[in-house]
């Protein structure tokens, strides 16, 4: 599985990098907007620190939600840098603008996906990549993980190429539940990854061999 962070800060894309375990980024004007950039040039060169920083991709997203207006900001988007993702919603003009990239060798990533026949026409539009949203739907009563698995046991009956990219995460579980249920890449904050270094046994296992090493060496 791959681990992109869902984030547009510098300092917390940096410690997710030196772990060593950092595939890519995702962001969108929501997070722009709570690191205090606004602006379209202002965030455009911020797209280009974070490509920069990280080897993987990127996913950037448009805003636009009619077609021509989609187009015009990914060949804008696209130019920032080559692991740019262009980041597209589950509307009927994103169908047609994943069409439009899948014919002309652009890496998307159809985000907003709430159901598995919106993954099953994003993919047949060519997306790269989806991006269900585990938390959301869970919030509704619904079942986020299970959705995950059923778009992961229908794309594979399908032979489809587009990875599933589990976002919305709530929680480090959330990331093993995802990781089991078929997702190829989850996005999140640094939080619930960190999270998964942590087990109280883990915490009293060292303390005890610490103890130990410390009384045969004093």
């Amino acid at each position: 599985m791959k681990f992109f962070i869902d984030t547009a800060n510098l300092d917390q894309i940096a410690e997710g990098k030196e772990l060593g375990i950092l595939d890519g980024v995702t962001t969108n004007p929501s997070l722009m907007a709570k690191e205090g950039i606004s602006g379209r040039d202002n965030i455009l060169a911020h797209y280009k620190k974070i490509c920069d920083l990280v080897d993987g991709d990127v996913s950037a997203e448009v805003i636009s939600t009619d077609f021509q207006g989609m187009k015009d900001e990914l060949l804008e988007l696209k130019e920032i840098a080559p692991n740019i993702v262009i980041k597209i919603p589950m509307i009927k003009d994103g169908i047609k603008a994943l069409s439009f990239c899948r014919d002309n060798g652009i890496p998307t990533n159809c985000t907003l996906i709430f159901s598995a026949g919106q993954a099953l026409i994003a993919a047949k539009a060519g997306a790269t990549y989806i991006s269900p949203f585990i938390g959301r739907i869970d919030d509704i009563t619904w079942d986020g993980v299970e959705l995950v698995r059923q778009i992961a046991e229908m794309y594979a009956i399908q032979m489809f190429d587009t990875e599933i990219l589990a976002a919305s995460i709530r929680n480090s579980n959330h990331i093993v539940q995802a990781a089991t249920a078929g997702a190829d890449v989850v996005t999140c904050p640094l939080a619930p990854i960190l999270g998964l270094l942590k087990h109280p046994l883990t915490d009293i296992g060292l303390e005890k061999f610490l103890a130990d090493h410390h009384k045969a060496n004093a």
